[in-house]
């Protein structure tokens, strides 16, 4: 894994060790400008011939104006002909971009005009689409909304353009959340080139949408160690690596024996669906608890999975009597009201780990609290989609929902770190930007974008096995934020591997291959 900085964070880290003398201001922009120039030429190839190639540069009033007058002069380096535009005055840029302005714009008869952002639409009017625009006008630090004129210009130029590149962030986004500042923008871009580490808003909300390649550019910046208040992405492949793996040497109940429990008749699938991926992602045993009503439904459906009868939560608590039940999944399908809390509240007296989806998270929409003193400091993963999420903490979805203004806007991983402090446990929060939070304040970030979009998860069920994979994983031993980290990851990836015509039964079935690649 690896961390994300907000952008507050980049300019600390960035000021400290400009402050240690170790290196200039001036040194690390031409670093960041010469990383873009190296990312431009290795992503687009065919722009590689300069001859009759024109660049458009966006640059706007602070130090990533600078960075794009480094690139712009790196452009006409390798004979491409480069038209910059500058929003602001000239006068106003800090000492680093000025120096890069007064670089560009030369002296004597090798002087260069600079336009300004509003000769920008009337130029490719009357020149035609640029083969290149770098947006450079603002970057992580951005802390208001685009005026109409700006984002006109922007719109024009990328549109136009043959391919679209930003520098550290698209113009208009918060780097912290993801979300438009103000007007959104709607915009996409070819390639982002950023620094030292992604940030948050690189993966959050339309941050995830709005670039379809992000190169991230070592400029020389000592690397920290991780600290609580950072985000981290789970973005490697060989961090689920260790799921794929079994002691040679252990039976089925070293793996642990998974129980989830069921709706009633009719509505059994998502418990199903659940159990077989609790199975498959590496339990030892599982078990689905039924009511009697349903029991010849889901015997009928069921080979390697066992089957109990459950009515009510005096019922369980006799079957948890069995101390080699390792974890719980409670939600899909089970129905919301008094029973499906009362069977919350049972399996969450027994001491086990504990998943809650779906119902068991509904059923608690009139009194959150209740829940949240049962689940406090229990080895205990919620699982909600946006709209559950929404019912345990309003408050906190709707900070979520507002529309930004001003900057650092919030974000998801502000609100889903507040969740499961609030809650006292793990919280995941569902989406194509999937956040998980550890009561501790460690969070996790999952982003199913660009090389890792998966959209044919949107689909029913797909939930339920995602709760299955945790339940899985917690039985076989994981601490509720690994495996919930884990199962995100590996769901995400067995959707990638089946790709189009994806249902949620297919989730299971894919994740065998997935595992074997890992090994």
């Amino acid at each position: 894994m690896s961390n994300l900085m907000t952008g507050g964070q980049m300019r600390t880290h960035e000021q400290a060790v400009i402050g240690g003398g170790s290196v200039t201001g001036l040194a690390l922009m031409q670093r960041a400008g010469q990383g873009v120039f190296d990312a431009i030429s290795q992503a687009f190839p065919e722009l590689s011939d300069a001859c009759g190639r024109r660049a458009l540069i966006l640059c706007g009033p602070g130090n990533n104006g600078g960075d794009g007058f480094v690139v712009a002069h790196l452009l006409a380096a390798a004979g491409w002909a480069v038209d910059v535009a500058l929003l602001g005055e000239a006068g106003h840029l800090p000492p680093d971009a000025a120096a890069n302005h007064a670089r560009w714009v030369g002296t004597g008869a090798k002087r260069r005009d600079v336009l300004s952002l509003d000769q920008v639409v009337p130029l490719i009017a009357a020149q035609g689409a640029p083969d290149l625009v770098v947006d450079a006008v603002f970057g992580t630090g951005l802390r208001r909304g685009l005026s109409a004129d700006v984002v006109e210009a922007l719109r024009v130029s990328i549109e136009a353009a043959r391919h679209s590149v930003a520098v550290d962030i698209l113009s208009g986004l918060c780097a912290d959340s993801g979300k438009w500042l103000g007007q959104a923008a709607d915009l996409t871009v070819d390639l982002t080139v950023t620094f030292h580490t992604a940030k948050p808003g690189h993966y959050l909300a339309a941050g995830g949408r709005a670039t379809r390649r992000l190169v991230i550019v070592d400029i020389g910046l000592p690397v920290q160690s991780a600290r609580i208040e950072d985000a981290e992405l789970i973005d490697a492949p060989a961090y689920s690596g260790e799921v794929a793996r079994k002691d040679p040497a252990s039976h089925k109940y070293g793996s642990g024996h998974a129980l989830v429990l069921s709706g009633g008749p009719g509505r059994t699938g998502a418990a199903r669906l659940a159990a077989r991926a609790a199975l498959r992602i590496g339990a030892g045993l599982v078990t689905i608890a039924v009511p009697p009503g349903a029991q010849q439904e889901v015997a009928c459906q069921i080979t390697a999975i066992m089957l109990t009868r459950v009515a009510d939560s005096e019922a369980l608590g006799v079957v948890l009597e069995d101390k080699r039940y390792s974890a719980l999944c409670l939600g899909p399908g089970l129905g919301v009201g008094e029973r499906t809390r009362s069977l919350v509240s049972e399996a969450l007296s027994a001491g086990r780990s504990v998943v809650l989806d779906a119902d068991a998270l509904t059923s608690f929409a009139d009194d959150p609290m209740s829940l949240f003193e049962q689940v406090r400091g229990a080895d205990v993963v919620l699982t909600p989609h946006g709209g559950e999420f929404a019912r345990l903490f309003p408050d906190l979805a709707e900070q979520l929902r507002a529309v930004a203004e001003t900057g650092p806007a919030v974000s998801k991983i502000d609100v889903v770190r507040a969740a499961a402090a609030r809650a006292g446990c793990t919280v995941l929060l569902k989406g194509a930007d999937t956040v998980i939070a550890a009561p501790d304040g460690r969070v996790r970030v999952h982003a199913a974008c660009r090389e890792r979009a998966a959209p044919w998860l949107a689909t029913a069920g797909a939930g339920d096995v995602l709760a299955g994979f945790v339940t899985g994983l917690m039985a076989r031993g994981l601490e509720p934020l690994e495996a919930a980290s884990h199962a995100t990851w590996l769901h995400v990836e067995c959707a990638r591997a089946f790709g189009p015509g994806l249902i949620a039964e297919d989730l299971p079935e894919a994740l065998p291959g997935v595992l074997k690649a890992l090994l």
